[in-house]
């Protein structure tokens, strides 16, 4: 069984080289029930993680799915991206004002399951907010735009490491790297999971040996129950960032380019 990372462009199940394993797994069962399942989740890309506020699953995020998560990658995503936001305020910063806000979001995301934001909801947690500052200045009133923010890219997180999920649950033991000795819930999801956290927070980027060694150095810290080392992990780790990258234009290193 081969390793080479230009396996990870091959279908899983032919093994045909250039190929995404999500667009050519459901192309099988038909466009149409593509379109309502993986791939309109997995697109386009601004929607579904990041980008403009709103969700796309809301109610049927759960707490399984929060666990995995990336704390690293969401906590770098928003320091890159808190001072777009119009309620950002140059008299506070992101390490201490900002983050606890976006982390509390999360939280509430996951002790929330299957609740949308509202009043009723904002009601519930604002006084949780008192305990949950840390060091961070910011007054409920000032930091509940951030919270919410977070609370709704969680959910479209949410839906892509879902669909992630279903997807390879079923397909990963076809996978040219699949090795027995490892196994899906423990292994195999959190590099997936990875994957398609990974490419939601950088379009722009194209996979290549820098990517790879900054992703590979990060997977210490988000690898939550996985024995694979990066080594192994990296090809699933690809291999999720290709399906999702399959929804951005100008995917130039798909075909190993």
């Amino acid at each position: 069984m081969t390793n080479d990372p230009n396996d990870m462009n091959r279908d899983p199940i032919t093994k045909a080289p250039g190929s995404h394993p999500v667009g050519v797994g459901l192309g099988g069962v038909g466009g149409a029930a593509a379109g309502a399942g993986i791939g309109a989740l997995f697109g386009p890309i601004g929607m579904l993680v990041g980008g403009a506020v709103g969700t796309l699953a809301g109610a049927s995020a759960g707490k399984g799915i929060a666990e995995s998560i990336d704390p690293t990658g969401e906590t770098e995503y928003w320091r890159d991206e808190y001072s777009n936001r119009s309620y950002a305020n140059a008299d506070y910063n992101y390490d201490n004002d900002y983050a606890p806000a976006y982390q509390y979001g999360n939280t509430v995301r996951a002790q929330y399951a299957g609740r949308s934001w509202d009043d009723s909801l904002e009601q519930e947690i604002r006084d949780g907010w008192e305990s949950a500052k840390a060091k961070s200045r910011l007054s409920w009133e000032e930091a509940k735009d951030a919270a919410r923010d977070a609370f709704d890219r969680s959910d479209r997180t949410y839906s892509a490491y879902d669909a992630s999920d279903k997807y390879y649950r079923d397909q990963y033991k076809n996978a040219v790297y699949y090795k027995p000795e490892y196994d899906y819930d423990n292994d195999y999801r959190p590099a997936y999971r990875f994957g398609t956290q990974a490419r939601s927070t950088q379009p722009d980027r194209e996979w290549d040996q820098n990517l790879e060694s900054e992703l590979g150095s990060r997977w210490d810290s988000t690898r939550a129950t996985s024995r694979m080392g990066w080594d192994e992990a990296k090809h699933a780790v690809k291999d999720a960032w290709h399906n999702v990258e399959r929804a951005i234009p100008g995917d130039a290193d798909r075909d190993g380019r």
